[in-house]
């Protein structure tokens, strides 16, 4: 998959490119500038005239570092007005995000994980934010396709870690002939909230800060007729089937 680029992000870019090659020929511009005074003829000195015009050029390439570092301060102020307005789109929606950390909250912690086959072994890693693994076992699915995981917050020998942990989740799964299947960890749920760091836009989808960028699908919230319809509750199913132009008849 290949990513866009923005013409914010390219614009941005190239004014900071174009500020290093100004500042580059403005110090280059000074050392030449000593060097000529400090070897000029005392006899024929520099010219007041041509001196001047000297000064003059060094004053408009300095001018043009100011107006390229207001340029490029503008340019970051617009892109992230303009990723959080974006980014607002996507409260109340389900989204899917290849991300692996979430937040130790009551007691428990939740993933989906992916594979791109059935496989016949498929193992989970909890790491802690060091690095630690904390917690290894096999995954409860090794089908084709999205599980879930939800983890207890216990240790592998059951100690129970405190909330507010941020910790990851590994998969790792073979098939029946020892070669490795594609997996990959998943966050999934709701997104209720938008975050702005460094001017890139983060998703709070459940007890997960998820980057934007890593949003790879998103779906409405199911409508209250079709939440009805699959609830298996005999209210809802009542709900579903009424018609509200005939209560009224």
């Amino acid at each position: 998959m290949v990513d866009g680029v923005s013409s914010t992000t390219e614009a941005a870019s190239r004014t900071s490119a174009g500020r290093i090659g100004l500042a580059s020929n403005f110090e280059t511009f000074l050392q030449l500038l000593t060097t000529q005074l400090k070897n000029q003829d005392p006899l024929s000195p520099l010219d007041s005239n041509e001196f001047t015009a000297q000064l003059t050029q060094m004053s408009g390439v300095e001018q043009q570092l100011l107006t390229n570092d207001l340029l490029t301060s503008l340019l970051a102020a617009q892109q992230g007005s303009g990723g959080l307005s974006g980014a607002s789109n996507y409260i109340g929606k389900e989204a899917t995000a290849a991300w692996s950390a979430t937040e130790l909250t009551d007691g428990a912690a939740q993933w989906s994980y992916e594979l791109g086959t059935a496989a016949s072994a498929a193992k989970l890693e909890v790491v802690d934010g060091s690095g630690r693994v904390v917690w290894t076992g096999d995954a409860p699915s090794r089908q084709e396709g999205i599980s879930d995981f939800v983890w207890d917050g216990k240790t592998t020998a059951g100690a129970q870690l405190p909330d507010g942990g941020v910790y990851t989740l590994k998969v790792s799964a073979q098939n029946a002939s020892g070669g490795a299947v594609d997996s990959q960890v998943l966050t999934r749920g709701r997104v209720t909230g938008i975050e702005l760091y460094e001017g890139q836009p983060y998703l709070a989808i459940g007890q997960s800060i998820v980057p934007l960028s890593a949003v790879i699908a998103l779906d409405e919230m199911p409508t209250l007729a079709n939440a009805a319809n699959d609830d298996g509750s005999p209210v809802a199913n009542l709900m579903a089937s009424l018609n509200p132009l005939k209560l009224f008849s």
